[in-house]
């Protein structure tokens, strides 16, 4: 069965800027990530999430997880774990290796969840 596909509209709206800001990401006192080159992803009545440069995180803190979903907006997702101080969260960081053209500017961003991490923006 072919998966269902579908493109931003009025009704569901989905735009990606830049942030033009400082977003740090931390775990604690730990940095995740540190960027002035992030981009904000508003989407329909959820709350804009930030995508960050995969290059401005510390990669050595990321682990692949084996979960994978899927939004007929944006295409895959592709989780990673965050490994900091020996404590394992899982699922906290997301990516669209390979995203729809919509949304295209997000390849090679990850967006983390929230309630794992704290996102500062200065």
């Amino acid at each position: 069965m072919a998966r269902q596909r579908l493109e931003p509209s009025d009704e569901h709206p989905i735009t990606v800027s830049p942030t033009g800001a400082r977003i740090v990401v931390r775990v604690g006192d730990v940095v995740i990530a540190d960027t002035s080159a992030a981009l904000t992803l508003a989407e329909a009545n959820y709350p804009p999430m930030q995508y960050v440069p995969l290059s401005d995180v510390n990669k050595e803190l990321l682990r692949d997880s084996a979960t994978t979903t899927y939004c007929p907006f944006k295409g895959d997702c592709a989780y990673y774990d965050l490994v900091v101080d020996g404590r394992e969260i899982t699922d906290a960081v997301w990516t669209y290796r390979e995203p729809y053209p919509a949304v295209h500017e997000i390849a090679g961003h990850v967006a983390f969840y929230p309630d794992h991490v704290d996102v500062a923006s200065d």
